[in-house]
């Protein structure tokens, strides 16, 4: 049998692709999101309900209510040591060369 150019291309294994069966999990599109603060969405995921501790409604960053904490003074502490470390400087070692 004379097999053409063709033929060896489509019908050398490694041209033969077999997916596997059930391998992705089942889609629901409309799927619910229900958040501890009683806020509810729907959209899609691969489970039917979703029950979350925090949304975009009660999360601090979206509604406004971020507290930002005060980093003064962790800067004056830093400056405070940084001064008292430039104050009290160290005798700088003096290098003797070695005699050969």
């Amino acid at each position: 049998m004379l097999l053409t150019r063709f033929d060896e291309l489509t019908f050398t294994p490694y041209n033969r692709h077999v997916m596997k069966k059930d391998l992705h999990p089942e889609y629901f599109p409309e799927a619910k999101i229900i958040c501890a603060c009683g806020n509810s969405f729907v959209t899609g995921a691969t489970q039917k309900e979703i029950r979350v501790e925090i949304c975009a409604q009660c999360h601090p960053f979206y509604t406004g209510e971020e507290k930002l904490i005060d980093t003064a003074g962790r800067v004056e502490k830093f400056k405070s040591r940084r001064a008292a470390a430039v104050t009290e400087k160290k005798p700088k070692k003096v290098r003797v060369k070695k005699v050969q």
